[in-house]
C-alpha cells in the first residue's frame, strides 16, 4: 500500500532502480518502497535487502557507469522540495537520488551516518556529486569529515550548497532558548547556532571542488529580515553562506526556501555539475 508520509520519521538508507529502503527513526524498522512511494516489504534491514535483490539482482542495475547526483534537504523540509531542481538534473543527463532523513529528530553527526549508507548503495556509479540546501550542506560538510578517508575520490565530482549557514544560523542563536523552536527543531536545531559547542565553521571543508548559491536582495547592509545583519535570504545571512576555498559564488534574489527552485539558480547548479563553474561561458 502507498504510505502515508511520515518523511521526519523515515530516512533513506539504499537507492536502487527506482527502489529505496527506509528506516524508522524511532522503530529501527526497515520498509521497501518503489517510485510511487508504495510500500513492498517491511522488517529488518537485511529482510528488505533480500526481497530488493529478488527484485534487481546484482549485475543488473542500470545506473552502473553513470553520473548521479545526491540531494540532501534541510531541516524540517523533505525531499519533495526538490522535485523541479530533480526534473531539470534529469533533463541534463544525470540520475538523481533525493535522499529522505528525519531532519528534526536526529544530529548533524547522525545524518552524515545515513548519508553513508545511501552513499555505499551507489558504489556502482561512475560519477556521484552531491547538493544540499541548507542543513544539508552541513550534513554533507560532516560526511567528508567522517566517511571521506572510506569512499574512492575518484568516483566523486562536486558539490554544490545552497543557503547553507556555514559560519552559522543567526536565527538559530536568537531562537535556541524559545521553547517551541527546541521542540519544533530538535537536537540538529541546536547545532545550527554559531555559538554551539561545534559551530558549522569547525565543520570539515568538501575535499573536491564546490559551489555555493546564496540567496539575498544584492545590498550591503539590508535583506530580506531586518532581524539578520547584512544582506540575507529570510532565514540565512549571504555572509554566514561563504566558505573559503569555494570554487564559485553566486548571488540569486530569492527567499530561502525558493532556493532549490529557482530558475537561475537550477541552471547554475547544472552548469556547476557539468563544467565547474555557475556561468554558461
Amino acid at each position: 500500500m502507498k504510505t502515508f508520509g511520515g518523511r521526519q520519521f523515515w530516512g533513506d538508507l539504499c537507492f536502487r532502480e527506482g527502489w529505496r529502503i527506509q528506516r524508522n527513526v524511532f522503530t529501527g524498522e526497515c520498509r521497501l518502497l518503489d517510485s510511487r512511494d508504495v510500500c513492498l516489504a517491511r522488517g529488518t534491514q537485511e529482510h528488505c535487502q533480500e526481497y530488493l535483490q529478488g527484485l534487481v539482482p546484482d549485475g543488473m542495475n542500470s545506473s552502473a557507469g553513470q553520473a548521479g547526483v545526491v540531494l540532501l534537504h534541510g531541516i524540517l523540509r523533505s525531499s519533495k522540495c526538490f522535485r523541479p531542481l530533480s526534473k531539470r538534473l534529469e533533463s541534463a543527463g544525470f540520475l538523481v537520488f533525493p535522499v529522505d532523513y528525519p531532519s528534526t529528530r536526529i544530529t548533524i553527526e547522525e545524518a552524515a551516518s545515513q548519508l553513508q549508507e545511501v552513499m555505499c548503495s551507489l558504489r556502482e556509479l561512475q560519477t556521484i556529486h552531491l547538493v544540499g540546501h541548507s542543513m544539508g550542506g552541513l550534513v554533507i560538510r560532516r560526511w567528508f569529515g567522517d566517511y571521506w578517508s572510506q569512499m574512492n575520490p575518484e568516483q566523486f565530482g562536486r558539490v554544490v550548497m545552497l543557503g547553507t549557514p556555514n559560519q552559522g544560523a543567526e536565527l538559530a542563536d536568537k531562537l535556541h532558548r524559545f521553547p517551541p523552536f527546541r521542540l519544533l527543531f530538535g537536537p540538529a536545531g541546536q547545532q545550527l547556532r554559531a555559538s554551539a559547542a561545534v559551530s558549522p565553521a569547525a565543520l570539515p571543508i568538501p575535499s573536491v571542488p564546490f559551489g555555493i548559491i546564496a540567496g539575498g536582495r544584492g545590498g550591503h547592509t539590508w535583506g530580506f529580515n531586518p532581524l539578520l545583519p547584512g544582506d540575507d535570504d529570510g532565514t540565512v545571512t549571504v555572509a554566514s553562506t561563504r566558505l573559503d576555498g569555494a570554487s564559485d559564488f553566486l548571488l540569486v534574489p530569492t527567499l530561502h526556501m525558493g532556493l532549490m527552485r529557482y530558475p537561475v539558480a537550477m541552471q547554475a547548479i547544472v552548469n556547476f555539475l557539468d563544467k565547474g563553474r555557475f556561468s554558461d561561458a
